[in-house]
């Protein structure tokens, strides 16, 4: 699998999204709660954006009239018409074995760690002495 850099961290505000396109891909990238998740940017249902779906905590229920809230923020709920899913998998909450969104691998890394490639180039020392440019070889 290819890694691909969307976008710096900063760039995703807590609680917002930016969408990128990847390989043809319209990818959605979520930041929540200090961390981010990338899903495919359509919902299985009728194909609508999930960059305008709604995060959301999961509710439960123990017992009737009793609410708990969890999880606040990693749901999705799509904004055509209500389908809720958990963006850390990509799984639908009302029918979690059939229906899902395509999710992707994460990572934060430091741009100094980006830099370093699997290929290194070949340097010099470089020195300036009264105005002319000097290269060591």
């Amino acid at each position: 699998m290819a890694r691909h850099i969307v976008a710096r961290t900063t760039e995703i505000p807590p609680g917002g999204n930016k969408v990128v396109d990847i390989a043809g891909r319209d990818i959605v990238v979520f930041h929540v709660n200090g961390e981010f998740f990338a899903l495919l940017n359509r919902c299985p249902h009728e194909g609508a954006p999930l960059e305008k779906a709604a995060c959301v905590a999961r509710l439960t229920s123990p017992e009737p009239g009793v609410y708990e809230r969890s999880r606040v923020g990693e749901m999705l709920r799509c904004p055509w018409h209500g389908w809720e899913f958990d963006m850390r998998s990509g799984q639908s909450w009302f029918d979690p074995n059939r229906v899902k969104i395509r999710s992707y691998p994460v990572a934060v890394e430091r741009g100094e760690e980006l830099q370093k490639g699997p290929y290194v180039a070949e340097t010099f020392p470089v020195h300036v002495e009264d105005s002319y440019v000097i290269v060591e070889i």
